[in-house]
């Protein structure tokens, strides 16, 4: 005699929503946005199909149909020309450039959505690293000196939540203070405190030509075969004062997702990154895979890994999927 019988829960779509354990809201995402300079411009990143890079006037038109859709928080990333970087990248800091520009336009524009800006000099650097580079090597304690203005930058134009994903030793408690100190005490600081050296960048690096012009990140992004040091990283950040603790990438790491979440009381974020969103979109283009499914899989498996934001590609698109 069968007693115990699970497809009994699983008999009809009204059963199977009743008992279904995770659920997705839009609550739960941040979108991130691509900005370039110039006037009406708006150009799709050939690698990540849907995904554009957009001047400032056709961002804020890209907020607004997000906002109207229900998505409202958003990770803006500025593409910098190469004549304005260098090797300190000076450009991260300066209060007129573009990023700082884009992110108080939007606050003007939209202030009720939350901003959550990035924090790393790649963008800006000749040399292509988060950090600044000296006869090969990353150095540390002189980067936390751009990390920090660049922050409060940042905090100055309407950031609501600076994400420092540099991967520096003692960057989260360096903007703190400096936050701290400049009277930004209610801007928050989303740590991304398990960035990992992953091969799953490269499309989000030919969004902002960020890749480095010599050698890798190895020395400051984490072992992709460490789990535990995500747990020194996640430690030190919560002592510094981190108010969200990041994985990144989310799909290859779901494990370590839910290693900060049974480990932390702080919320845990994941950044479903540009090469796990590529994979799912090439996929879908050939006719091997439903591509709204395996979104809807894809997002649910990092929610029920347990993180409680999902920095995502799809946010938009899983907006329009759930009107339908």
């Amino acid at each position: 005699m069968i007693t115990r019988r699970p497809r009994r829960n699983r008999q009809s779509e009204v059963i199977r929503n009743m008992v279904e354990e995770t659920t997705l809201g839009l609550n739960d995402f941040i979108f991130p946005l691509f900005i370039i300079e110039g006037q009406n411009k708006k150009i799709e990143i050939s690698s990540m199909p849907s995904i554009n890079r957009f001047s400032i006037d056709t961002l804020l038109e890209e907020v607004n149909s997000c906002v109207e859709l229900g998505v409202k928080a958003f990770a803006p990333f500025a593409s910098i020309p190469e004549q304005l970087k260098d090797k300190m990248a000076s450009e991260s800091h300066n209060p007129d450039g573009l990023f700082p520009r884009a992110i108080r336009e939007i606050k003007k524009n939209f202030p009720d959505v939350v901003l959550m800006t990035d924090v790393a000099l790649d963008p800006y650097s000749s040399d292509g690293h988060d950090g600044i580079v000296e006869n090969g090597e990353i150095l540390n304690d002189e980067t936390l000196e751009v990390l920090g203005k660049m922050a409060l930058v940042q905090a100055q134009a309407g950031a609501d939540i600076v994400g420092p994903s540099d991967m520096m030793d003692g960057r989260v408690g360096y903007i703190r203070n400096v936050l701290d100190e400049n009277g930004y005490h209610k801007v928050g600081i989303m740590s991304y405190t398990a960035k990992y050296a992953s091969s799953f960048y490269g499309p989000f690096r030919d969004a902002l030509d960020s890749a480095p012009k010599k050698g890798d990140k190895k020395t400051y992004q984490m072992n992709f075969a460490n789990s535990r040091e995500a747990l020194i990283e996640a430690e030190l950040d919560t002592q510094e004062g981190a108010d969200f603790l990041m994985v990144k990438p989310a799909l290859a790491y779901l494990d370590i997702i839910k290693l900060l979440r049974e480990n932390s009381h702080l919320p845990i974020a994941a950044y479903n990154i540009s090469g796990e969103y590529a994979m799912v979109k090439a996929a879908a283009q050939n006719g091997w895979i439903d591509g709204e499914k395996a979104m809807v899989e894809v997002l649910t498996s990092i929610k029920r890994a347990g993180a409680d934001i999902i920095l995502t590609y799809f946010a938009k698109e899983y907006a329009q999927f759930i009107r339908r």
